[in-house]
């Protein structure tokens, strides 16, 4: 799974915000393994030069889906790493949402049924 990240100019989006970003998603996102090819992540400071609101750093995360549309999510916080942490709890239950949703139903198979049937004795 590659991870991207992309930052404005107002949020330091040096390598070790890279790599907590990098970090935060492959543990999130492990149980899904090949289905997630690619994350990128969008973090922006609302506004820049002063502060109004405590929540004005804004994350987007998008995942991309093997065989699925995109899976996006936004969260805001007052850091760019509490950001990312939200967001990408956000994302963990919207992959495993369209998942699911796209996975084959799990019922009795019908070789279980046929077992069944001729396990019982008929009762006439």
């Amino acid at each position: 799974m590659q991870v991207l990240l992309n930052t404005d100019t107002h949020v330091d989006g040096r390598h070790g915000m890279a790599e907590f970003l990098e970090s935060e998603v492959k543990e999130a996102l492990s149980r899904f393994g090949d289905h997630v090819t690619r994350v990128e992540a969008h973090v922006a400071d609302a506004v820049s030069h002063a502060k109004a609101h405590p929540d004005d750093i804004h994350c987007t995360l998008e995942a991309r889906l093997i065989g699925l549309e995109p899976v996006i999510v936004k969260d805001h916080a007052a850091s760019a790493h509490q950001a990312i942490q939200g967001a990408v709890g956000k994302l963990k239950r919207a992959v495993g949402t369209a998942v699911e949703k796209h996975a084959p139903r799990r019922g009795p198979s019908l070789s279980d049924i046929a077992a069944s049937n001729t396990a019982s004795p008929d009762q006439d």
